[in-house]
């Protein structure tokens, strides 16, 4: 697996390019429209961030609140509209506001030695965290994590009851990629769900981190590590 990382990693695409002219007012040579592209490559990191930064944040409010059923992660259920709609009818069954589950996060900390990883890590190449968790679960983590750049999802709520919720996009994750590979970049990316899975694929250079078997077993194409040192290695080869 590790094989198939360094063929992605050292994969370049050559931009053809034609000479430029350069030309003022005053006339000389025409102006050649098409401006070189650094054939040089420039890499951003795409990390989810629960699971692979963070504690999962559901998984903490099922330990505090006793209800094993809160427990499902993208690790376990693929359909992520099913996950939801699943976790909102507890919510309401049990009493469980927005604050409720606010309160349990304030006492999560982000996973040992993620914080040292992600800062060594953006000493030396863009890091964007995307995730499908919510702009209102995500604030202390991302305070501890020293404010990295997060792409996630909005809840709706309404008196503090949690009335559902906007995805900014489907397949966010994959999405963002994308975008960031029509941009030239090199995209290097790392997950650990289901979920994560579309975003590994679309990337030059996909990461499966402390995922579980079932995930391994399905996308076996994934190199797949369990250290934080394991992970920046990868990451180093897939930039060289």
């Amino acid at each position: 697996m590790a094989e198939g990382l360094l063929g992605a990693a050292r994969r370049r695409s050559e931009l053809s390019s034609r000479p430029i002219a350069l030309t003022g007012e005053r006339g000389g040579h025409a102006t050649d429209r098409h401006a070189r592209l650094a054939s040089m490559k420039q890499s951003i990191v795409a990390l989810d961030m629960e699971g692979v930064l963070t504690p999962e944040i559901w998984i903490a409010v099922s330990e505090k609140t006793g209800i094993p059923e809160l427990r499902r992660t993208t690790r376990d259920e693929p359909d992520y509209d099913k996950l939801m709609c699943g976790r909102l009818a507890l919510l309401d069954q049990h009493g469980l506001n927005l604050s409720d589950i606010q309160g349990v996060i304030g006492t999560l900390a982000p996973l040992p030695g993620a914080k040292e990883f992600l800062d060594d890590l953006r000493r030396s190449v863009q890091v964007v965290i995307l995730s499908d968790t919510f702009e209102q679960f995500a604030a202390p983590l991302l305070r501890q994590l020293n404010y990295p750049t997060l792409l996630c999802h909005r809840l709706v709520v309404e008196d503090d009851h949690i009335t559902g919720y906007q995805l900014r996009i489907r397949e966010q994750k994959r999405e963002a990629v994308a975008a960031f590979k029509r941009m030239n970049y090199h995209v290097i990316a790392g997950g650990d769900s289901f979920n994560d899975t579309a975003m590994l694929g679309e990337a030059h250079a996909g990461i499966l981190f402390r995922a579980p078997d079932s995930v391994k077993r399905q996308f076996p194409q994934f190199p797949a590590v369990e250290t934080y040192a394991d992970l920046m290695g990868l990451i180093k080869v897939a930039m060289a």
